[in-house]
């Protein structure tokens, strides 16, 4: 297949809609970037990545801190955004990160990508300040790419690591091969659920050294995470595409190491609706795990729904 990056996106809208609290600007096809209010202007110009863009120095860079949004497969950006609310009111701007099922079908594109995010944090425009990572569903495996090139860079992206001054996992997908596929077929075909997991299954085989084997070595990677910052853990037990077991082991092992680990677990939730279908639970872990972290402690008003 090679390494070159498909030229087409798996979502259907790359440009996120219009939203009040928030000045927008596309820095390249997936990564957008909220400034909240009270945010320095910026330039309007739409790739950070290429050489002739003009992009802010140093001084003129903001200094407020950073909210890496690594999203659900197939999340339209006003759907993301809803969950930015809470953190704009904490002063932080927003850099949402989209991935496409390429990304994690083909892992050499996710390396690809997850590089391309990796440049954008260490830009003139984003360097030096301190992240907040949440990474939802399919954005967990996107962000261990991230940590792969850290754990590799021999040093070269250390600075990275301890700019993050914490990480949420929201329904992050744990376990077997079987569970990806699961995945995979409740996201892309529902009604196709079993044929879909069947020949993802099969295709895993068929190309085990580019794809079963690098998912193991990920694996290995956000087990001994580079980032040592708190974590807080979102998920449920009746979640198809995590299994508990192997995600509370990851969650003892980092505890082990020194991690500050918070957690909240539901017996029946929705993968990646979380905030949806138990808003009260879920605001006031967030908030407890948010105030502990060197951030502005500010309480979020965030609108209650059913699921």
């Amino acid at each position: 297949m090679g390494n070159k990056l498909p030229s087409t996106s798996f979502f259907k809208a790359d440009t996120p809609q219009t939203d009040p609290m928030f000045t927008t600007r596309t820095i390249s096809k997936g990564i957008t970037y909220y400034q909240g209010p009270q945010a320095p202007p910026s330039s309007q110009t739409s790739d950070l990545l290429h050489p002739s863009t003009p992009s802010l120095n140093q001084s003129q860079a903001s200094s407020r801190p950073l909210l890496l949004f690594l999203s659900w497969l197939g999340a339209h950006p006003t759907a993301a955004s809803k969950y930015f609310h809470t953190y704009v009111e904490r002063d932080m701007d927003v850099l949402l990160v989209q991935s496409s099922v390429l990304h994690f079908l083909w892992p050499n594109w996710g390396l690809e990508y997850s590089r391309e995010v990796l440049q954008v944090l260490e830009s003139p425009e984003f360097s030096g300040r301190p992240v907040l990572v949440y990474a939802s569903s399919i954005g967990g495996y996107t962000f261990t790419q991230v940590l792969a090139h850290v754990a590799h860079g021999r040093g070269e992206h250390d600075e990275l690591a301890h700019r993050v001054v914490g990480h949420i996992y929201d329904s992050l997908v744990a376990g077997s091969l079987e569970h990806m596929a699961t995945g995979l077929g409740k996201t892309l075909a529902p009604r196709l659920e079993g044929l879909v997991k069947i020949a993802a299954m099969f295709y895993f085989w068929l190309f085990k050294g580019s794809t079963a084997d690098v998912y193991r070595r990920a694996i290995q990677v956000f087990d001994s995470s580079p980032v040592t910052a708190p974590a807080l853990f979102f998920f449920s037990e009746n979640d198809a595409l995590c299994d508990t077991a192997v995600l509370e082991k990851t969650m003892e092992k980092w505890r082990r190491r020194g991690v500050v680990v918070q957690s909240r677990k539901w017996k029946k939730s929705t993968h990646a609706a979380h905030m949806r279908c138990h808003p009260e639970e879920y605001r006031s872990t967030l908030d407890r795990f948010l105030n502990s972290l060197p951030l502005m402690p500010v309480h979020a008003n965030m609108e209650d729904s059913k699921c």
